[in-house]
């Protein structure tokens, strides 16, 4: 329950403490809740005790108070929460827009989750830990609050150098007015802030917050120093990371149970809690590699073969159509697309001579005639086919009259008239060269034909094409079975099943263009390499390469000769990439070089081929790494190389390895790391894995570790001698002191030397007069028994030790010398020492 006063928050007593107790140092605030409690009913006060109250009830169970305090927007409800509730949140959700939230107290009587989180055994003790939240905000009234708390926790975040600041100025005076006597406990919040990349959060912050900046992460040594300063342990937490939560609140219990020693050291149970342990350093995640991403091949693999069509570069067929119609065609092309023209460029067109024809071509009604029916042309004897065959191709042939290498098909197919080998100008550069000559039947038209070939170039059927049954025919004439197909499909209103046609038809294509390639087939242009020649297609080239396109199509040498040199490449690079360019996938191969690959992709402005060369490479080297091979010197150099080549995605990644191999590297590669550039070199300061600030956090923590396990061997150390002592002297009853002491705080030691008897507390001394039987110490003679040293303080009893009395007498002081290690004094403790003889 909460009640809103005019100047304050004030809760309820919810950690089992009774209310007028828990607002003893504020009587004021308290008014509001005796008034609420008047009000409640009787039933409520004698019904059963809640698993809350039993807490009190329990024996053994210590109930501490923890007092969360901090500035604004450090981490304090984030932190109670994971503790009370084990939340756990993303740094993202962190990230969102604070609002003031302060956990209520409520929770441990409304949830029973939280009541049993609560409860936990600490060095054999079991205790039941009640968080109490805080506002940050400076002028608030923290006096509720602090109202018997066992243990503050004092929070600041390490992003944030104002709140550690406060720490000291204004939380720590705090602290100190309202409850002297609780232990504080310094906890740096936030700690995933130290290692995460910044500008990714400053963008997940709200739009108008301060950004974070990386000069102001706090390291690890900054809060250590205000620790010691203020005398208190120094912890670090992170709700993101889960660390260090359990670490805060267990050795806040262990502050709260000694301090609670002091008082009620009548518990045995408490004897073994231990101080504050150490906090071992939080190492940083190892970051990931970086993802190598591959994007989209470019969209423009089909628009440049059908542009093909329209540009005659590097045609080497031309198509006769009736009426003197020319189309410029590549071979490569339709030999791979449609198997007719496969065989019909594989034909030998030497073996047979085709004469000029004597007459004159035939008339204009016969050629109707001879295109009106199929039949007629093929009733039609070959004379005159010969005839027409001369007339259609004057004009583009060279003028001669010598005999020309060519073949008659009417016997081999219905589509084609002849082929032969001629000499013609280049459609672009007007020098003469050989091509070769098609002549397509008469009925074979240039609308649909177009469309046909534009089939035969990119593997789509326009839709809207109006001549879909001259379409099917020419398809039918060469034998182009899945056009025909398609054409069905968009008659019948099935043009979906297209796409699954042309899928088929690219999968067929790409396995002819590879064979092509292979063997060099219908190949118009040779690469001249460091380590010999390879054949390629110029088409493919142009369609597939910009590069390719601007120097075969431009106004270039190598546009109009058949040899070009490539210096610095070998086959097998210049292979994959002619494989990547034909069939649009990476192949790798065992000779490989992935450096070298990645070089001539960046010459030919291939960004496709240089990503899957990169996630080629680093697949690789990964590979490597995990058989154990040492990979650290390749990457170096595919550092330098990748850098210099434009691999970013590589450079990324060679990055990341040297710097989460940081002290291997440079151990292993001193020179090459020193020869790195300076932006290299600040990178992997900035990046490295395990970073500096771990390093030496880790560093101090072995030497205090090592500190505090000498410091624990020592008590053991003497220890175990008192007992060994206590043991070792055995003797009569007449030689026999029996010393009562009361059993104060650690780090005392009780002392009789000479006359007085000196009580060291560290912080004061008390001293009593030891009173000793005047006897005849020459003669050894005389019985005394010293009974006690007794100590009190109220009604506070101490434990019996026995001390024996050696036989041999001491000075003539008539004062016997004692010393033993106690434990846990306060100062300022009444003393007397009293002695009496024992009869024998």
């Amino acid at each position: 329950m909460k009640l809103n006063t005019s100047n304050r928050q004030v809760r309820t007593a919810s950690d089992g403490a009774p209310l007028s107790d828990s607002l003893i140092d504020q009587p004021n605030a308290a008014l509001p809740f005796v008034a609420a409690s008047v009000k409640r009913k009787d039933w409520l006060r004698k019904s059963q005790l809640t698993d809350t109250d039993m807490d009190y009830e329990r024996p053994n169970v210590e109930t501490i108070k923890c007092v969360v305090v901090g500035d604004n927007a450090v981490g304090k409800t984030r932190l109670i929460c994971a503790r009370a509730c084990n939340a756990t949140l993303t740094q993202y959700q962190l990230l969102a827009t604070h609002v003031p939230t302060v956990w209520a107290i409520d929770q441990y009587r409304v949830c029973q989750e939280v009541l049993e989180r609560s409860r936990d055994v600490v060095d054999d003790v079991s205790v039941s830990l009640r968080l109490w939240d805080t506002f940050g905000d400076h002028h608030k009234d923290r006096r509720f609050a602090y109202g018997r708390s066992d243990v503050v926790v004092l929070c600041f975040s390490i992003a944030n150098p104002n709140s550690l600041y406060h720490v000291k100025t204004m939380w720590y005076p705090e602290i100190k007015h309202f409850c002297p006597r609780a232990p504080v406990i310094l906890v740096g919040c936030q700690l995933d802030l130290r290692y995460a990349d910044l500008e990714a959060v400053n963008r997940a912050r709200r739009p108008l917050a301060r950004p974070i900046k990386s000069n102001e992460i706090l390291p690890p040594e900054r809060g250590r120093e205000v620790a010691k300063e203020l005398g208190v342990p120094y912890y670090e937490t992170s709700v993101v990371a889960q660390f260090g939560v359990k670490d805060v609140f267990d050795n806040a219990i262990r502050a709260a149970l000694i301090s609670r020693r002091h008082l009620q050291f009548w518990k045995s149970h408490l004897r073994n809690v231990q101080r504050p342990l150490l906090q071992a350093p939080f190492l940083p995640p190892k970051p990931p590699p970086p993802i190598i991403t591959v994007p989209p091949p470019p969209s423009t693999t089909e628009e440049h073969p059908a542009g093909l069509l329209e540009d005659p570069h590097c045609a080497d067929v031309i198509l006769f159509l009736q009426e003197r119609q020319k189309i410029f065609a590549h071979k490569i092309y339709l030999a791979t697309s449609s198997s007719k023209f496969y065989d019909l460029f594989s034909m030998d067109t030497q073996n047979e001579e085709t004469e000029r024809p004597a007459r004159g071509p035939l008339s204009g009604r016969e050629l109707l005639m001879r295109a009106a029916s199929f039949d007629v042309c093929e009733s039609s004897d070959d004379g005159d086919r010969a005839n027409l065959r001369a007339c259609t191709s004057d004009g583009t042939l060279k003028d001669s009259e010598g005999p020309r290498r060519g073949r008659l098909l009417s016997s081999w197919s219905r589509a084609f008239v002849s082929i032969q080998e001629e000499l013609v100008d280049d459609p672009v550069t007007y020098t003469p060269r050989f091509m070769t000559v098609v002549h397509m039947d008469l009925s074979i038209q240039l609308g649909p034909f177009r469309a046909v070939l534009r089939y035969l170039y990119t593997g789509q059927l326009d839709e809207n094409e109006k001549e879909l049954m001259q379409i099917a025919h020419i398809a039918e004439l060469l034998e182009v079975f899945d056009l025909r197909m398609m054409v069905a499909n968009i008659l019948n209103n099935e043009a979906f099943m297209n796409q699954e046609i042309t899928k088929a038809f690219h999968v067929r294509r790409t396995n002819r263009v590879k064979e092509c390639l292979a063997k060099g087939t219908f190949s118009d242009v040779v690469f001249k390499l460091d380590d010999g020649t390879i054949m390629a297609h110029k088409p493919l080239l142009i369609s597939s390469c910009d590069w390719m396109a601007a120097m075969f199509g431009g106004p270039f040498v190598e546009s109009c000769t058949k040899e070009v040199l490539l210096p610095n490449t070998t086959r097998s690079c210049m292979r994959a990439v002619l494989e990547y360019l034909y069939m649009g996938r990476f192949c790798s191969r065992s000779d490989l070089d992935a450096m070298e690959l990645i070089v001539l992709a960046n010459r030919l402005c291939l960004p496709h081929l240089v990503a899957l060369t990169e996630l080629y490479t680093v697949t690789v080297l990964t590979e490597s790494a995990m058989m154990g091979t040492d990979i650290d010197g390749d990457v170096l150099i595919y550092l330098d190389m990748a850098q210099f080549h434009g691999a970013q995605q590589l450079t990324g990644w060679c990055l990341h390895h040297i710097c989460t191999n940081y002290n291997s590297v440079c151990r292993k590669f001193p020179r090459e790391m020193k020869a790195k550039s300076t932006e290299n070199q600040d990178y992997f300061e900035k990046h490295r894995w395990p970073p500096v600030w771990y390093l030496k956090e880790d560093d101090h923590y072995q030497r205090a570790r090592k500190e505090r396990e000498k410091e624990d061997y020592l008590y053991q150390r003497r220890q175990s001698a008192w007992c060994s002592l206590c043991s070792s002297l055995q003797a009569s009853d007449d030689d026999r002191a029996a010393l009562s002491l009361a059993v104060p705080t650690a780090g005392c030691r009780l002392s009789a030397a000479h006359s007085p008897l000196c009580w060291h507390t560290g912080e004061s001394e008390v001293s009593v007069q030891q009173t000793c039987k005047n006897e005849d110490y020459n003669s050894g003679e005389g019985n005394r028994s010293w009974l006690g040293y007794s100590l009190e303080k109220g009604e506070m009893k101490g434990m019996t030790l026995t001390d024996y009395h050696p036989p041999t007498p001491p000075q003539k002081t008539g004062f016997h010398r004692y010393q033993f290690m106690l434990f846990e004094q306060p100062p300022h403790t009444k003393i007397s020492l009293t002695e009496k003889e024992s009869s024998r």
